[in-house]
């Protein structure tokens, strides 16, 4: 009798570690341990009780595939909660398998990334076998030193109706129903399984709300817009450059003070600024999402927005540039394969990692330093005889995880193909030597971002003789560990001509490059409208947002 005991205690076991298993890092402490999983004794009463009858191989598969479904779910959670500060969307989210393990491979190397990819396939192979031997015991049809399945039927029914009324009450004190007791323990794990279920009708749902949207812009066919500005645009995407950069002491002593140097250097230099706060639709990843908000007008926060937004015919601010006579353009240097959406996005050119000539090695993930990202596109898209304005989009790198190496400026003549970075490229620790330590990560950070607005603004200075409307702005924050702030506020900064910046207040209206703490945050879709209705001297249509 002991032994089938033993089994029998075992395979309870590890039904209770699978239920109690955290889906967010908050919840990691040995008190999780302690939360009874009320799923527990439906789940070991009913194979126990169908144990002898026809339906024990169908409940153990589905009860296998349940629980390692709930699991892979819970592991997905984790991973989402420690990298964007969100749950993960079944829906939504699956494209973002592929982009994490291209980052792996660019962190830690291929060999060592597969060699990531082969140890889950095999946990989750031995969770697989793990659950289907814990079923295949429960479902022996006795239960250990009492009397066999058919007379514990009665016990059954009970359970399963107290588990109901405990789960019920459950998730009635979490969603504020009115419940007269609290349960002793939680229905965790099948809280999840509805709520995610819940959140692919909602993501379905939406997506047709969200296509509706898409397809009714009231500056559709609209002429005449941006005839006010009479010089070159470039909106700069800082990547993971945040609200923490201004707010949280460990990074806003050292950003504060580069973006107030800066700020001297280029009044000096006749130039005006104003700068403000966004609200990104993302967070620690994902700067695409930002990118398409900024430039559709739409709120994109996830993948399956994004893809509809792309194929809606929606017009996005570079669209209506180049119908307004500027020649577009999108300077990426993190994009190293085919990006086949650039053709729904409104550009005349897209450059690439391969297009900007870079022959400097690369910083780990990051294939270029952002000083010379800045001089290919002075070289290849602004000096280009183009007998009308540009109007560019511009995504940084150097800020981007894991901020190992950090490059340093150089003098803006000597940059070249870029060898000179090669040293700065092979110097410091490999990343996986600083991501041993969340405080050298955070140092690494701080510098990364630090680096990245001296570059801009020392490009901002570079060009004072003939600005161009220079739009910055963060994508997103970086990870909340990192940021040590969760919010999803970035700083916005105007720099150029006094005439030209005057106009933004809709959207920047804090002279200077640091917006005071208070200062309202203004949503990222909302960017593209204002931005039409600051340049264009016609009213703005029917149906658009105003100041």
């Amino acid at each position: 009798m002991r032994k089938p005991a033993v089994r029998f205690g075992l395979a309870t076991l590890l039904l209770y570690l699978l239920l109690v298993q955290p889906n967010h890092p908050g919840a990691m402490t040995w008190g999780a341990l302690l939360v009874f999983p009320l799923e527990l004794p439906a789940l070991v009463m009913g194979l126990v009780a169908i144990g002898a009858g026809r339906g024990r191989a169908a409940l153990r598969v589905a009860v296998t595939a349940v629980l390692v479904t709930l699991c892979i779910l819970k592991t997905a959670d984790f991973a989402m909660f420690s990298a964007l500060s969100r749950g993960f969307n079944p829906v939504a989210d699956l494209p973002l398998i592929e982009a994490g393990l291209r980052l792996l491979a660019g962190s830690i190397g291929t060999f060592p990334a597969l060699l990531a990819v082969g140890i889950a396939v095999g946990l989750i192979a031995l969770v697989v076998a793990l659950v289907w031997w814990a079923t295949g015991v429960l479902a022996t049809g006795v239960w250990p030193g009492l009397a066999p399945s058919g007379q514990v039927l009665g016990a059954v029914a009970a359970g399963a109706v107290i588990f109901a009324g405990l789960t019920m009450a459950d998730i009635g004190h979490i969603r504020g129903w009115g419940v007269p007791f609290n349960p002793p323990g939680a229905a965790f794990t099948a809280r999840l399984g509805v709520e995610r279920v819940q959140m692919v009708r909602a993501t379905l749902a939406d997506l047709k709300l969200f296509r509706a949207a898409a397809a009714s812009d009231p500056y559709a066919g609209t002429t005449g817009l941006l005839d006010l500005i009479d010089r070159d645009v470039i909106v700069i995407f800082v990547e993971s450059y945040g609200r923490t950069s201004m707010d949280t002491p460990l990074f806003a002593d050292l950003h504060r003070a580069t973006l107030a140097t800066g700020q001297a250097r280029l009044e000096q230099r006749g130039l005006a600024m104003a700068s403000g706060f966004l609200a990104s639709p993302t967070q620690g990843g994902q700067s695409w999402l930002a990118h398409s908000s900024f430039a559709n007008g739409l709120w994109i926060n996830d993948q399956i927005r994004y893809r509809a937004a792309l194929v809606s015919g929606r017009q996005t601010l570079f669209h209506l540039a180049q119908a307004s006579g500027f020649q577009t353009a999108a300077v990426m240097p993190q994009i190293t394969m085919e990006w086949p959406e650039a053709a729904f996005m409104g550009f005349d050119t897209v450059l690439g990692a391969r297009d900007l000539g870079y022959q400097g090695l690369p910083f780990n993930w990051v294939e270029m330093p952002d000083q010379f990202t800045l001089a290919a596109m002075d070289r290849l898209v602004l000096a280009a005889p183009a007998g009308r304005p540009h109007f560019v989009q511009i995504a940084t790198g150097s800020s981007h995880a894991p901020w190992v190496p950090v490059p340093q400026l150089v003098d803006w003549d000597q940059i070249g193909a870029g060898q000179i970075f090669n040293d700065m490229a092979t110097a410091g620790d490999t990343p996986d030597m600083v991501w041993r330590d969340r405080d050298r990560v955070r140092a690494q950070y701080r510098a990364a971002i630090d680096y990245a607005l001296q570059t801009v603004l020392s490009y901002a200075e570079r060009h004072a003789d003939n600005p161009p409307l220079i739009v910055i702005l963060g994508d997103h924050q970086a990870a909340g560990f990192v940021a040590l702030d969760e919010r999803r506020d970035v700083p916005l900064h105007i720099i150029g001509p006094a005439n030209l910046v005057a106009r933004a207040k809709a959207f920047a209206p804090f002279p200077g490059l640091i917006p005071p703490a208070a200062a309202p945050v203004l949503a990222m879709d909302k960017m593209r409208d204002l931005f039409l209705q600051a340049f264009s001297s016609a009213p703005p249509p029917l149906g658009t947002a105003r100041p």
